[in-house]
């Protein structure tokens, strides 16, 4: 390995995104040759004696192309697209950007909760037709979340419900290092306790065959039917359409989905329709923010990298 390795940012990254990444880098890393690339034939130029890579996608045919290639920098939480078993056998590092989405999406799901606790979607339809009837509404300190993940992101969704006075209640794969802010953790098998008794259940895991599928329809009539789900992890991670079924029954009070099973959400789908659904874009960790963040903790990795403490490297997936 060079004593400090070059860096590339391919054409898979968009163009605002790549010219973002560029300034922060080499702010960071000012003794750093970074390469960026804008075209397809020179990213696979440079691929071929590439060392690191920083980028949101990468294609598994691509590392043969890639001998020199020794860690990737992935810039989004999620790496389940990624060639995990490719870099696993040709001895590539993979590193996360998990936790760069925490303030936004910490913030999304604050949106959602006070949107349902106000009913401001109810305003809403009310203004596009014209109508002025006064409705109630509700406070989230009275009511009781639980987040299923407290990671980066469910961590930081516990501190801002608990800034409200609400009662919160998480799973973690080892609940002795749930954040302050949780008022009871519970490990992977307290999953039903933390449906039961929550107000809203706010999905904040990552994909994985443990987790792809974990929200069924057991799990959804587990819930309340006061109760709202919220997902802003994956869409894989819930059945669809034993949700849509527990909504269009009234078994649930409510959704609030950024991601879908199918993304774009086909048109011919009944949560368009249902009033007591919230849908977005799979936006939610859209940040003005975002790259300068990926850049801060791509740095931090790449000191580490250098040094040759890949375990320090945060984030570490493969």
């Amino acid at each position: 390995m060079s004593e400090r390795p070059d860096v590339l940012i391919p054409h898979y990254v968009s163009q605002s995104a790549r010219r973002s990444l560029r300034e922060s880098i080499a702010d960071l890393l000012p003794d750093v040759d970074l390469s960026v690339a804008a075209t397809p034939p020179e990213t696979d130029e440079a691929l071929s004696s590439a060392e690191v890579v920083v980028t949101d996608r990468f294609p598994a045919e691509k590392v043969a192309a890639a001998p020199e290639l020794r860690w990737v920098q992935s810039l989004s939480a999620g790496v389940d697209h990624f060639p995990q078993e490719e870099f696993a056998d040709a001895g590539v590092a993979l590193t996360s950007a998990s936790g760069v989405h925490a303030e936004p999406i910490g913030e999304q799901v604050l949106a959602y909760l006070l949107a349902f606790e106000r009913n401001v979607q109810k305003g809403m339809a009310q203004k596009h037709r014209g109508v002025w009837e006064n409705y109630g509404g509700r406070e989230l300190r009275d009511e009781t979340v639980g987040v299923l993940g407290l990671g980066a992101i469910g961590g930081r969704v516990a501190e801002l419900a608990s800034a409200f006075g609400t009662e919160v209640l998480g799973t973690k794969r080892d609940p002795e290092t749930a954040p302050e802010a949780v008022d009871e953790a519970f490990g992977p098998d307290g999953l039903y306790e933390v449906l039961a008794r929550s107000d809203y259940v706010v999905v904040a895991l990552p994909l994985t065959d443990e987790t792809r599928g974990l929200i069924g329809d057991d799990e959804v009539r587990t819930m309340r039917s006061s109760a709202v789900l919220v997902n802003v992890a994956r869409g894989e991670i819930v059945d669809q359409d034993a949700l849509t079924e527990a909504l269009q029954e009234g078994h649930l009070r409510g959704a609030a989905l950024d991601v879908f099973e199918e993304e774009p959400l086909p048109a011919d789908s009944p949560l368009w329709d249902l009033s007591n659904v919230i849908l977005t874009p799979h936006m939610a960790g859209s940040t003005p923010h975002y790259y300068d963040r990926c850049a801060d903790l791509f740095a931090g990795n790449y000191e580490a990298f250098v040094a040759g403490d890949t375990d320090a490297m945060e984030n570490r997936v493969v």
